[in-house]
């Protein structure tokens, strides 16, 4: 039982590809381009891949931990939106589970959609990833300044 031990930023990771993986399996199963995509993204982030198999083994046993800061939320969505996108399909289930996801992460529940769809769009034009950071904060600012005048931009 290593969990205890556990640093904290490798709990994150874990409980990321948990949500990724949670993602792929909303289609039924796991396919292959999807699991490279998470050990990709395991690795990118410290794991290996035999330790991402695991985590993805094991999704029902992880603790979800959510990120700290707006950049970390967003590199989450971020990432979801791409695991969606890996086979090349997106259905309805899939969308509405980054929806909910990005709910999750803090994201407003008014815009969450809108959101996603510009994640989505951005890495289907091959936008670099800062790109749509830089242009999925603007549009957060620009709707949640003027309706929360007081309240972070939620990115």
């Amino acid at each position: 039982m290593f969990g205890f031990f556990e640093s904290e930023q490798n709990k994150k990771v874990r409980s990321h590809i948990q949500n990724l993986a949670s993602l792929a399996r909303v289609d039924g199963h796991i396919d292959e381009r999807e699991m490279n995509f998470l050990v990709a993204v395991g690795k990118k982030n410290g794991l290996s891949a035999s330790d991402v198999r695991g985590v993805v083994a094991n999704t029902s046993q992880a603790l979800l931990a959510l990120p700290d800061n707006d950049s970390e939320r967003f590199d989450q969505i971020f990432d979801l939106v791409d695991m969606m996108l890996a086979d090349g399909v997106v259905d309805d289930n899939e969308m509405d589970f980054c929806i909910d996801m990005a709910e999750k992460l803090g994201f407003r529940k008014a815009i969450v959609g809108v959101l996603v769809r510009k994640i989505s769009m951005g890495v289907r034009d091959g936008l670099p990833r800062e790109q749509i950071k830089e242009e999925s904060q603007s549009f957060l600012n620009y709707h949640t300044s003027s309706s929360h005048p007081t309240h972070g931009a939620g990115l």
